[in-house]
């Protein structure tokens, strides 16, 4: 789930809305599905959040990844270093290259990325697969060290997160994407302890996307059919 160019838009002040939501919105059969609210109704009659769009990819992400809650400390590492990577561009960009960036980055296992040393960057930066951008594959290496460093001083990075939440998602009621924020004040305070910690490409809008994608926050809006299943989800996955 990301933040620039990802699901969720901002309560008034505006925010860049996911590529293929612009590109959708130039198409007449886009605007019938979409209702005032942002919903789009599917073809198989399930109403989704606008930000999906009508692209298989976003559509299927919406429907088994963003807003299921992750406790999976690798997985959520994995998750906080490609919104890192999607600053500046749209998630669906850095979602159909998920699995070239895996491949590259030795399946997002920090303790080898912490380990990347200056021949190993700069085969990253000429993998046309992934995004090749010189700070950005920096701040993984850093934040790799930066996440093993919480797993050895603390109870592991997932409970690290999920502390902030109390254990259980945020559970949001929004019936408009106006509604939804582009930050808030958790995401500022998580963002400035991550930081002080060592990750990079961290602030807070980057936080709050991060947190609407693996379900610490449920910013389905209450129509769109994943809403209530999110909040089903909870508590099905164990910490690690």
């Amino acid at each position: 789930a990301g933040a620039a160019a990802r699901p969720g838009a901002p309560k008034r002040s505006r925010k860049p809305v996911p590529a293929p939501a612009v590109a959708f919105r130039s198409c007449s059969r886009y605007h019938r599905r979409m209702s005032e609210t942002g919903l789009i109704d599917h073809p198989d009659g399930c109403p989704r959040c606008w930000w999906a769009g009508l692209d298989p990819l976003y559509v299927a992400y919406h429907d088994t990844e963003w807003g299921v809650p992750e406790h999976d400390g690798r997985a959520l590492y994995e998750k906080l270093i490609l919104d890192g990577f999607q600053a500046g561009l749209s998630w669906i960009t850095i979602l159909r290259k998920r699995e070239n960036f895996r491949k590259a980055f030795d399946g997002f296992a920090p303790e080898k990325i912490a380990r990347y040393d200056a021949r190993k960057k700069a085969a990253l930066m000429k993998d046309a697969g992934i995004v090749r951008n010189k700070l950005k594959v920096e701040g993984a290496v850093l934040s790799a060290r930066a996440y093993l460093d919480v797993m050895e001083k603390g109870p592991g990075f997932s409970a690290f997160l999920w502390d902030f939440m109390d254990g259980k998602p945020k559970v949001n009621k929004f019936r408009d994407t106006k509604q939804v924020p582009a930050q808030t004040e958790l995401s500022q305070k998580i963002s400035k302890e991550l930081l002080k910690r060592g990750f990079k490409f961290v602030g807070p809008t980057i936080v709050y996307a991060f947190m609407q994608a693996v379900g610490m926050v449920n910013d389905h809006l209450v129509q769109c059919h994943r809403h209530d299943a999110c909040c089903d989800l909870h508590g099905k996955k164990k910490k690690k």
